[in-house]
């Protein structure tokens, strides 16, 4: 069934680590970038513009232990104030980020709405607990921080932890390794959502996979369904354009494409959040043309 499509950017690099000194996450750039590509045209979208980028500082917030920590509660309250209107059966809304930080926000708008479900297509776990000191990243957690895992500051923005149920999460298409000297994801293992590796993707087929996955989460019948797409969960072959690569592997973009039509058109989607895209890493623009182009088919524009 055709739905029409609203649109709207976060330019957001507060979860991520600068990539050089005196640098700014590049994945800031990704809904200019995007709209320089088409998307907006592609998708007959209507565009609510962008959220103002907001200020980024390199060093960890001691009160949360978070980079950005001090920032990204009233980023997240502001990302939700523009989202939850947008939220509605008869539209589609694509929130174009930046990076997984916004998260944070988009969770905290559906929690306002009702009990969502999330569809997390993602090459990393996204729940990762350091075993050392140093600053954590919110784009490396975020996951993590929506059930409710985290600071008080992060995890119950305007007292609404958790902000979705873990009973209602499928982690979809990942294959980062297991625990390292650095960080373990025992939580992540441990919580109660459907765990769909890249592993079980090449058992029985991305579609077929994604189709067992959405039955067993609309069985709890939630209030709707979000998508969160970190183009990361893509091989690196196909998009290098990334902020941290996971290994080969990946899905493809017909995988990827499939999967994304099949969520777009049920009836519980309230939209797609698209994450980690970095234009400085696509000098040339091919990848934001393809990345414009898999989403206009799986928005069925194409």
């Amino acid at each position: 069934m055709y739905r029409p499509v609203d649109m709207l950017g976060v330019p957001t690099p507060l979860g991520l680590r600068p990539p050089a000194p005196g640098r700014v996450p590049g994945a800031r750039h990704a809904p200019a970038a995007l709209r320089r590509a088409g998307l907006a045209r592609a998708l007959e979208a209507r565009d609510h513009g962008d959220l103002p980028e907001p200020p980024y500082d390199p060093y960890g917030d001691p009160a949360t232990g978070f980079l950005n920590g001090d920032v990204l509660p009233g980023y997240s309250r502001a990302i939700a104030d523009r989202v939850g209107p947008l939220l509605s059966h008869e539209r589609r809304l694509l929130v174009v980020g930046g990076d997984c930080s916004l998260m944070l926000g988009t969770a905290l708008a559906l929690r306002r709405r009702g009990r969502c479900g999330l569809v997390f297509l993602d090459g990393h776990s996204d729940w990762y607990l350091p075993r050392h000191g140093g600053p954590r990243t919110a784009a490396g957690t975020d996951l993590g921080l929506v059930l409710g895992d985290g600071p008080d500051a992060l995890t119950d923005i305007d007292g609404a932890r958790p902000y979705l149920q873990a009973q209602d999460v499928v982690a979809f298409g990942y294959r980062d390794g297991g625990d390292d000297a650095h960080a373990t994801r025992a939580a992540f293992r441990a919580a109660p959502m459907q765990h769909v590796p890249i592993s079980a993707i090449r058992a029985d087929g991305a579609l077929a996979s994604m189709h067992t996955a959405l039955r067993t989460l609309m069985s709890r019948q939630p209030e709707g369904l979000w998508i969160h797409l970190d183009v990361d969960v893509l091989d690196p072959r196909w998009m290098p354009a990334v902020d941290s690569p996971e290994p080969p592997g990946g899905l493809d973009w017909n995988e990827l494409q499939q999967v994304l039509t099949s969520l777009l058109a049920h009836p519980a989607t309230l939209g797609l959040q698209v994450t980690v895209f970095d234009p400085e890493r696509d000098p040339g623009g091919e990848h934001a043309a393809r990345l414009v182009d898999l989403l206009a088919a799986a928005f069925g524009r194409r």
